[in-house]
């Protein structure tokens, strides 16, 4: 600041929706009011749906409760630039309310909640998550000009792997790359996926924490690169009949000495006792637990047979048909769940698999035989095919109760409601093309 390099700071936190929310302040204002002091922000942004329309049901917020503030209180362990826009710092914010107790329902405070039960026993966890998009050759504004129909994909053919293929939108993945690397972020790779214009960018694991945070600030970030370079990404779930966008999420754990709780190299598999209750206890509460790996009536268009994103509550050591799958070797044992879309909240998903694991650990629950064929084709229960039945059993679940709460809970299940209603008042052109002519 005193050289004048930076001349904006962005504060903002992640809403329900797992978008970034905030306010951008001169840098000097920042640092001499706003570092301490904190700043303000309407309440009703944790109870809005995604077109930012207040709803009914949310307890929190309301014409009745007159839509008053919440505090936003920056993180400093968060700042960083952001390179993509010159002369801007980001800091993220928990959220709390004015008498200082945190915001229950806060993405960020959820998870913090649960990292907290894991440090109680010593623990912490390690996370990676692995976002897939869908790059086009047209701008945002082009796009919702057009409907969103007829827009250019950004290859013409599966490109899964090939090195040509990521060659032809390199410029755009190399900014990416490059600018979140200079935001911080240690990234490790780019490559194709199968649908058209599909690719994916990987960063280094970390806390948790640290790659939640990481992981809602690419996602602005990746979106507003893409913008300045004249084109459009998207992180749907599922944008069209082809392969959707998934956003597969590895979890491990390590004790206060920093060993991995989870790998027994004499074990089945390398998992230690504790890795299989907590793999039980997820695949125990998955069902219930869906809402948090997929929140949006789009999320459950991604359940297909053979489309490589699950449909079996089942696992497998490195068995991709599976909803759980094993992977690493030795101290890099992990577990990846391959149920949420790119359009999780990853603070919801990572604080749901945590509470799927402890609860396992606590009841030691036993873990299933493991799935070595095809799991599309078992007879394991199956993962929610809608997110009605999502929110049905995350709103009747003890499990989610007993370690969320009753507010959590209650939160989570009107965005849900709020979501089903508005689509359900929708007329689709699906339903034009069927009946327009024809009925």
């Amino acid at each position: 600041m005193e050289s004048g390099e930076l001349d904006t700071v962005v504060l903002a936190f992640t809403d329900m929706q797992g978008r970034l929310q905030g306010k951008r302040f001169a840098a000097r204002f920042f640092l001499d009011e706003v570092l301490t002091g904190g700043t303000e922000g309407c309440n009703y942004l944790l109870a809005v749906d995604a077109d930012m329309n207040t709803v009914d049901g949310y307890a929190m917020s309301s014409w009745e409760r007159g839509y008053g503030d919440f505090a936003l209180r920056p993180d400093p362990a968060t700042a960083r630039r952001t390179p993509w826009h010159p002369g801007t710092a980001l800091v993220l914010a928990d959220l709390a309310w004015h008498d200082g107790t945190p915001v229950a329902a806060s993405p960020r405070q959820i998870l913090r909640r649960q990292l907290d039960r894991l440090a109680a026993r010593g623990w912490s966890a390690q996370v990676g998550t692995e976002l897939e998009f869908i790059v086009f050759n047209d701008t945002y504004e082009d796009a919702w000009r057009d409907g969103y129909r007829g827009l250019h994909p950004a290859n013409q053919y599966n490109v899964d792997y090939s090195v040509l293929g990521t060659g032809r939108v390199e410029p755009l993945l190399r900014r990416v790359r490059n600018e979140m690397a200079a935001a911080g972020m240690t990234v490790e790779s780019a490559k194709g996926e199968c649908n058209l214009g599909q690719h994916e960018i990987t960063f280094r694991y970390d806390d948790a924490l640290t790659t939640c945070d990481q992981h809602v600030i690419y996602k602005t970030g990746a979106k507003e690169i893409a913008a300045q370079e004249g084109k459009a990404l998207t992180f749907m779930a599922k944008y069209d009949q082809r392969e959707g966008n998934s956003c597969h999420i590895h979890l491990s754990l390590r004790d206060d000495s920093g060993a991995p709780v989870l790998a027994d190299p004499g074990g089945e598999h390398g998992m230690s006792a504790t890795m299989r209750h907590f793999l039980a206890g997820q695949l125990a509460a998955l069902r219930e637990f869906t809402l948090l790996y997929a929140p949006n009536i789009n999320s459950y268009k991604r359940y297909r047979p053979g489309s490589f994103a699950p449909t079996a509550v089942a696992w497998g050591p490195d068995n991709r048909t599976c909803a759980l799958r094993v992977v690493g070797h030795g101290p890099s044992l992990r577990f990846e769940n391959r149920v949420p879309g790119g359009d999780v909240n990853p603070y919801l998903a990572v604080a749901g698999m945590i509470a799927a694991g402890l609860h396992g650990v606590d009841h030691r629950l036993p873990l299933p035989p493991a799935c070595t064929g095809n799991a599309y084709r078992g007879d394991a229960d199956h993962v929610p095919a809608t997110l009605r039945e999502a929110a049905a059993l995350w709103q009747g679940s003890a499990l989610a109760r007993d370690a969320f709460g009753d507010e959590v809970v209650d939160h989570y299940t009107t965005m849900a409601r709020v979501e089903q209603d508005a689509f359900d008042a929708a007329v689709t052109d699906w339903e034009r093309y069927r009946s327009f002519e024809r009925m």
